[in-house]
């Protein structure tokens, strides 16, 4: 069975972040939507997309890291924070109402920081982004992965999930079950997270054209599961782009074991996924990178079905 993609619009900005730069956003990576607005996080920008959650209108940028990247590709891609992950973490000390936590890759040293984002009662930002240190947490993740690449983030009750997608020709994607009252001491006591004990599960999301299908996001299913994006890149390593040969969406159920994965139509780069609030779990909306700074990202929708995001065995 394969899904179908319906274009919602074009991530533009009302301003630029520097002068020359394009109003829009291109390589978006992960999509949070709480009350009004829609939070995009990019794998190119030092900034966070905040659009609103209706409607077409332009959106604008908030400052997650300082300084500038260069726009030639090669450099921008070798000095970028490579913020892959945007996930909502629930109420904490300090975040009353809980926050934004964008996470790097984890693939290169300089792409092993975190920002938080404080969130008020409304989901809209309040107060100071704090940067996090995830040398620690990564160093020990690249010990027990091999190749790091962190793609998504899910909190799934008291565990705090991340999603790592293995090199583009071997495959390999894993889920990695972290505590989430750790992470959030961490988080409030020292704005480091360090090593953690941790639970992994590897998984085989199939083949397209031979090239293995890798996780790009997650997003918390009402049943307690996790519905994720996946895309069969056609590139040497984790660190290089290749060609998008396939993409897809897929079902983990709550006891961790794969329900399914369906392919989407058209192809497209899908890196961010969230649940379509009043659908129930049976629409999601997602977000694209086209590997080219000159083309915007895309919003669209999916319908997944009933089954998508309900619960199909006991819980984990």
């Amino acid at each position: 069975m394969t899904l179908h993609l319906k274009h919602l619009r074009r991530l533009r900005l009302k301003d630029a972040s520097a002068r020359g730069r394009p109003l829009f956003i291109s390589a978006a990576s992960g999509l949070v939507l709480v009350g009004k607005w829609l939070y995009v996080i990019a794998d190119d920008e030092m900034h966070l997309g905040v659009f609103p959650a209706n409607g077409t209108a332009p959106g604008t940028l908030l400052r997650l890291l300082p300084g500038k990247l260069p726009a030639a590709p090669k450099k921008r891609k070798a000095l970028k924070a490579d913020f892959e992950v945007l996930t909502l973490l629930p109420a904490f000390a300090g975040c009353p109402h809980g926050a934004l936590l964008a996470l790097g890759s984890g693939s290169r040293p300089n792409r092993r920081r975190g920002v938080l984002v404080p969130l008020d009662r409304a989901g809209a930002v309040t107060g100071l982004t704090r940067v996090i240190d995830l040398s620690g947490l990564y160093v020990s993740l690249r010990k027990e992965l091999g190749e790091l690449n962190v793609e998504g983030a899910v909190v799934l009750g008291k565990h705090l999930c991340l999603l790592n997608r293995g090199p583009p020709q071997r495959g390999g994607s894993a889920l990695v079950w972290l505590n989430l009252p750790a992470v959030l001491r961490a988080i409030t006591r020292a704005d480091a997270v360090g090593a953690l004990p941790c639970e992994v599960r590897h998984y085989d999301l199939g083949r397209a054209d031979g090239v293995p299908l890798g996780f790009t996001d997650g997003a918390a299913s009402p049943g307690g599961g996790m519905v994720f994006t996946a895309v069969a890149e056609s590139a040497d390593d984790s660190y290089a782009d290749g060609s998008c040969v396939a993409a897809a969406i897929g079902v983990i159920r709550p006891d961790g074991v794969l329900d399914w994965v369906r392919k989407l139509r058209p192809t497209r780069k899908v890196e961010g996924i969230t649940l379509r609030p009043g659908s129930r779990g049976r629409e999601v909306l997602l977000v694209t990178d086209a590997d080219d700074a000159k083309v915007p990202a895309g919003l669209y929708a999916a319908r997944v079905g009933g089954g998508a995001a309900t619960a199909r065995s006991k819980s984990r």
